[in-house]
C-alpha cells in the first residue's frame, strides 16, 4: 500500500504506525494461503463439514453468544435468536440443502462453428477471503458471509468490530474450536489491526459498515486488484399511502425500526406519509411503541441500548430536529435512548441529512406519490425502500421509477430472512450481494471450460491459407 493511502486509512481509523499488527496480519494471511494451496478446502465434503461445525457452534454455544450480545448491545435472548443466531443457522441449513446443485457444472450450448465440442462453467474458489464485520449484528453480519466463503471452498479471515468487544472475543475463542484452524482465522483489534489487514493481498473482501471506511477498503483493495463487496446502508425510506390500515402499518414500521434499538442498516430511516396520513400515523406509531415496549421502554427486557457514547451523543443531538410525538427520553450512563417519533421535520434538518442508525423516526408529510418519488430520487440510493399501499399502480411505479438495493411491500427489514433473495446495495448503499447461492457466486469464480476433440479436425476451414471455398464456409458459420 502506498504511504499516502496508508495515511488515509490510519487517519480515518485513528492510528499511526502498526509494525507489529502488520507482521501478525502477514503471517496469518500467509498461513491461510498455504492451506488453500494444498487444496484442502476444495472437496465438497470439507465444505459441508465446516458448515455443520459452524452450525454446532451456534447451537451449542448459544448461551455464551447470547450473553456476549447482551453485554455489547443489550439484546434480549429472543432478539438474539431471531436476528443473529437463528438467522445464521437457517442460512447454513439452506446452503447445505442446495450446495451440491449450486456447485454442479453448468452446461452451455456451443456455436455450430465449433462442433463437435462441449462447453461448461465450473465454480472455482477464490482463495483467501477477508470479512470485515460491523458491531450492530456482530454474529449475523460476520458469520453469514463466512457461510458463503466456506461453501465456495475458500479460506477465510474474520475481523469483528472492536465496538462489540464481548462478541468479538467470543467469536475469536470459539471459531478455532469448531472450524479448521488452518483455514479460518479471527483477528481481533481496532484500527491498527484493520489497517494492517488492508495492506495484505486477499482474493475477495466483504465489508459491512459506512461509506467513508468503505471507500478506504475499496482503495486498499485496488492496490492488489482485489474484488470487493460493500454493504454500506443508507437512509431507507418508508412510504405510506392513504387507504392503508395505518394501525397495522404502524406496528410493522415500529417493529422494523426499533429492532436492535434502530441500529440496523435496513431499518426504516424515515417515513414519507402521503395525503393526510402523517398525523394519524404518528399517533398509531406511539401506540405501537407502547404495546411493544410498555410505557417505560427503559424497563423493557426486549429493548436494546446504543452501542457507545459517541453514537449516543450523535443521536441525542438529532432530537431537536422536529416535534417529539413520543419518546425522546435518554440516559447517557446506560446509553438508553427511548423509541422516538418526530413530526414537523424540515427535510434539510441534520436528522434527514445522515443515516440515523438509531431509534429516532422522523415522519414527513408529502402531498402525493409524485412528490414522494421525486423526494426518493433526489437522494442517494438506499439499501432498501419500503411501502405500505393498497394500490397496485403505486407498487408498479416504485419498482420502475426508483432505485434501491431491495424493495419491501408491507414489511420492512424482513427481506434479509429470505435465503433465495440477494442482500446488497446499489450506488451509495454499496454493491455486490450475498446470501444463499448469491454467496457462492460472490466467493467463487465461474471458470469457462471448452472441450473440443482433436479428431475430426473441423477447424481446418479456419486455418490459413484462405481459399474462396473456406471464406464462403466461414461466412456462413460465423
Amino acid at each position: 500500500m502506498e504511504r499516502s493511502l496508508l495515511s488515509d486509512v490510519e487517519r480515518e481509523l485513528g492510528v499511526r504506525g502498526a509494525d507489529e499488527p502488520a507482521a501478525d496480519a502477514a503471517a496469518t494471511v500467509a498461513r491461510l494461503r498455504a492451506t488453500f494451496t494444498t487444496g484442502r478446502t476444495r472437496p465438497t465434503a470439507w465444505r459441508r463439514r465446516q458448515l455443520r461445525a459452524l452450525r454446532a457452534l451456534l447451537t451449542e454455544q448459544a448461551p455464551a453468544l447470547t450473553d456476549a450480545l447482551a453485554a455489547d448491545l443489550g439484546k434480549s435472548p429472543v432478539e438474539t435468536h431471531t436476528s443473529e443466531l437463528g438467522f445464521v443457522v437457517n442460512e447454513i441449513d439452506h446452503t447445505l440443502r442446495h450446495l451440491e446443485r449450486w456447485l454442479r457444472p453448468r452446461r452451455v450450448p456451443v456455436p455450430m462453428a465449433l462442433l463437435p465440442a462441449r462447453a461448461r462453467t465450473v465454480r472455482d474458489p477464490l482463495g483467501v477471503v477477508l470479512v470485515i464485520s460491523p458491531w450492530n449484528y456482530p454474529v449475523m453480519l460476520g458469520l453469514a458471509p463466512l457461510v458463503g466463503a466456506l461453501a465456495a471452498g475458500n479460506c477465510a479471515l474474520l475481523k469483528p468490530s472492536e465496538l462489540a468487544p464481548a462478541t468479538s472475543a467470543a467469536l475469536a475463542r470459539l471459531l478455532p474450536r469448531y472450524l479448521d484452524p488452518d483455514a479460518v482465522a479471527v483477528v481481533e483489534g481496532a484500527a491498527a489491526q484493520t489497517t494492517a489487514l488492508l495492506e495484505q493481498r486477499f482474493d475477495h473482501i466483504l465489508y459491512t459498515g459506512n461509506g467513508t471506511v468503505g471507500r478506504i477498503v475499496m482503495a486498499a483493495a485496488a492496490r492488489h486488484l482485489t474484488p470487493v463487496t460493500l454493504e454500506l446502508g443508507g437512509k431507507c425510506p418508508v412510504l405510506v399511502e392513504p387507504g392503508t390500515d395505518l394501525a397495522a402499518a404502524a406496528r410493522r414500521i415500529a417493529w422494523g425500526k426499533f429492532l436492535n434499538a434502530g441500529q440496523s442498516c435496513t431499518a426504516p430511516d424515515h417515513v414519507l406519509a402521503l395525503g393526510g396520513t402523517a398525523e394519524p400515523l404518528a399517533r398509531h406509531l406511539a401506540d405501537a411503541i407502547t404495546s411493544m415496549y410498555g410505557t417505560d421502554p427503559a424497563r423493557s427486557p426486549d429493548y436494546g441500548r446504543i452501542i457507545d457514547d459517541r453514537h449516543f451523543d450523535r443521536l441525542t443531538a438529532l432530537l431537536g430536529d422536529g416535534r417529539v410525538v413520543t419518546g425522546g427520553a435518554h440516559d447517557r450512563a446506560t446509553r438508553y435512548l427511548a423509541p422516538t417519533v418526530l413530526a414537523d421535520v424540515d427535510p434539510a434538518a441534520p436528522v434527514m441529512s445522515e443515516e440515523i442508525f438509531g431509534p429516532i423516526l422522523p415522519v414527513l408529510s408529502l402531498p402525493d406519490l409524485d412528490a414522494a418519488i421525486a423526494f426518493f430520487n433526489a437522494r442517494a440510493k438506499p439499501l432498501a425502500l419500503y411501502a405500505f399501499t393498497p394500490h397496485r399502480e403505486t407498487r408498479r411505479r416504485l419498482l420502475g421509477e426508483t432505485s434501491s438495493g431491495a424493495v419491501g411491500f408491507g414489511l420492512p427489514n424482513a427481506h434479509l430472512t429470505v435465503p433465495g433473495l440477494p442482500f446488497g446495495g446499489v450506488g451509495a448503499s454499496g454493491f455486490g450481494s450475498y446470501h444463499g447461492h448469491y454467496s457462492v457466486e460472490t466467493f467463487s469464480h465461474a471458470k469457462a471450460v471448452l472441450d473440443k476433440p482433436l479428431s475430426p479436425d473441423t477447424m481446418r476451414a479456419a486455418y490459413p491459407p484462405f481459399t474462396a471455398a473456406k471464406e464462403r464456409l466461414l461466412r456462413r458459420l460465423l
